[in-house]
């Protein structure tokens, strides 16, 4: 197939779910083309593989023109997200996570909300924080809302977040928004007791040995909010400290699931599409970029998927993760002493 057939057979099916003009189908479909070809965001590198007449001087000016001026709907890249897994039927996990990197004195921050899909997420909202560090509760808030406002909460089946993501405000949103969750809490987060007396979280499970599990008895009031705790001691005299809204005994499976984010931003830079090699620091550019790669990665994970029903793609053997627990299946869960 010629460089331009592929241009066409990729316009065509793009065109089935975006309701956009043919100029920008045909940029979309090059774009995706070139991006699978040089396998990195670099604009100058994207341009010597734009197919077309044009010379690369034009490619890259033509680039930069859609970045300066083509505007990119987060709610549409969603849907089409969304459409393009078979996950529609399913009970969705999400996952709320930030990735960073620095070019030259520039800080480049983003928070974004993905869903799991068999060992990775797919981005479907995200946020360019304008400040280094950690998210706030607002920031938080105001990406689950745009989310909720295209897909009802009650297809959500948790939210996985780690340490970052806790606050009373934050869990009071979740819990008014019907958005059930599994979320990582630092291991001096003060627990109560039968007593009411708080206590550092990681007294109630350091007795555990590596790989044991403990649901502690009750719910208790954290954070401002009445949830379930349940905790595992990992290896490196770590802990595993869950606050979850329901579903206590299956919170640290669900918990793994979490980790696919994290997949996700290694896909997305050094290990895929080299998203920290971009020159674009203005962060609605930096956004615009962060939405070609949401079409592009979930197409290329579909066509994966494809070719291994055709032929079968040999798999390597799951690595283990330092403090993740994704071997959750083979957890224990000890008996809790009545005292706490």
């Amino acid at each position: 197939m010629t460089s331009i057939q592929a241009v066409k057979a990729l316009k065509g099916v793009l065109r089935e779910h975006l309701d956009w003009n043919g100029a920008r189908l045909t940029f979309l479909a090059q774009f995706l083309l070139a991006l699978f070809k040089v396998k990195t965001v670099n604009l100058a590198q994207l341009a010597t593989a734009l197919s077309g007449r044009a010379k690369v001087d034009s490619n890259y000016k033509r680039l930069q023109r859609f970045f300066r001026g083509f505007g990119l709907e987060q709610a549409v890249i969603a849907r089409l997200v969304i459409r393009l897994l078979p996950i529609r039927e399913e009970p969705w996990y999400l996952t709320m996570d930030r990735t960073n990197w620095k070019f030259g004195r520039l800080h480049i921050n983003i928070l974004l909300l993905g869903v799991a899909y068999k060992g990775i997420a797919f981005p479907l909202f995200w946020t360019l924080l304008r400040k280094t560090g950690n998210s706030n509760t607002a920031e938080r808030i105001e990406l689950m809302e745009r989310f909720l406002a295209q897909f009802p909460a009650e297809k959500v089946a948790a939210l996985l977040a780690d340490r970052e993501f806790v606050g009373k405000a934050w869990f009071a949103y979740l819990m008014a928004r019907g958005i059930g969750f599994r979320i990582r809490a630092k291991e001096n987060t003060r627990i109560p007791n039968r007593n009411g007396i708080p206590l550092n979280a990681w007294r109630y499970f350091g007795g555990l040995a590596i790989g044991e599990s403990r649901i502690l008895p009750r719910p208790r009031h954290v954070w401002g909010c009445s949830v379930h705790v349940v905790g595992m001691r990992l290896e490196g005299n770590e802990f595993l400290i869950l606050l979850t809204s329901d579903s206590p005994e299956g919170a640290i499976q669900d918990y793994a699931r979490r980790w696919e984010i994290e997949t996700l931003f290694a896909c997305l830079k050094t290990r895929g599409f080299r998203f920290e090699d971009t020159h674009l620091t203005d962060p609605d550019r930096v956004s615009k970029m962060v939405a070609l790669l949401a079409i592009a990665f979930v197409w290329a994970h579909q066509t994966g998927e494809w070719l291994h029903q055709q032929r079968p793609i040999p798999l390597k053997k799951p690595c283990s993760v330092d403090s993740s627990p994704s071997s959750a299946m083979a957890l224990t869960t000890c008996a809790m002493p009545s005292s706490i």
